[in-house]
């Protein structure tokens, strides 16, 4: 008989209360994305292990009537204690959101695991935070098959287009395109983040003005492929705020 207990280690992307004093998680894990519930979690030692961002091994258990898994133990394996800091937990907080809307359950991505536990890693010690964030969504975007068409205009398909598409987020010739073009170190970046070195791109980072056009960019591009993540609105600072 397959046994209904199993052991997974992740980073908790989501955490909820219930009214009832439950705990309902979710983990990003090497196997993929593990929702479960710790019934009244929070009133017991769970209730601090289970925060978010929190890198925890979890023994947890799956009823034959049960939709949830539910958490029998959990021993936290590593926390970034800076993410608490506003000017970080606003850009975790996204990452978190948007790794959750990019992977499903039960779907193994070792790698995305590990390029989203170091994008936490970044935003947690690096000076730049924002930069980070930008980055790796990105290539977090990249690694789940979604990659902004940028050698050809949206619309028309001609060769080599510099201006931004302000409803579907890729680009468009200046033929197609009502805003101006956008400046030659952001078209480098658009067109080549996905192949480049997540090094090469931290050491050749953009000036503070060029990031907010990146940030309405992505987030059209995915709200159109993939659907909205309502952190980039609510949580990014007014510095890189997403409003058109």
């Amino acid at each position: 008989m397959r046994s209904r207990t199993a052991n997974r280690s992740g980073i908790v992307i989501r955490r909820r209360v219930t009214p009832a004093g439950d705990i309902i998680v979710t983990l990003l894990t090497p196997q993929g994305k593990l929702k479960a519930v710790a019934r009244g979690g929070v009133r017991g030692p769970l209730s601090s292990r289970l925060n978010l961002f929190h890198h925890v091994g979890m023994q947890v258990y799956q009823g034959p009537q049960n939709d949830l898994a539910s958490v029998q133990q959990a021993v936290l394996e590593g926390a970034l204690p800076t993410l608490a800091q506003p000017e970080r937990y606003a850009f975790a907080h996204l990452l978190a959101e948007f790794a959750d809307a990019l992977y499903q359950e039960g779907e193994f991505s070792e790698q995305a695991f590990e390029l989203f536990a170091g994008a936490l890693r970044g935003v947690a010690h690096q000076p730049d935070p924002e930069w980070v964030a930008l980055v790796m969504s990105y290539k977090l975007l990249a690694l789940a098959g979604f990659i902004p068409q940028t050698a050809r205009c949206a619309r028309c398909a001609q060769d080599h287009p510099t201006h931004p598409d302000p409803l579907g987020g890729q680009l468009l010739c200046r033929g197609c395109a009502a805003l101006p073009a956008y400046p030659d170190p952001s078209l480098d970046f658009l067109r080549n983040v996905a192949r480049r070195t997540v090094r090469a791109s931290m050491d050749a980072p953009l000036p503070a003005e060029q990031r907010p056009a990146l940030w309405r960019a992505l987030e059209r591009f995915v709200t159109v492929q993939i659907g909205s993540v309502h952190s980039w609105r609510q949580l990014v600072p007014t510095s890189t705020a997403l409003s058109a």
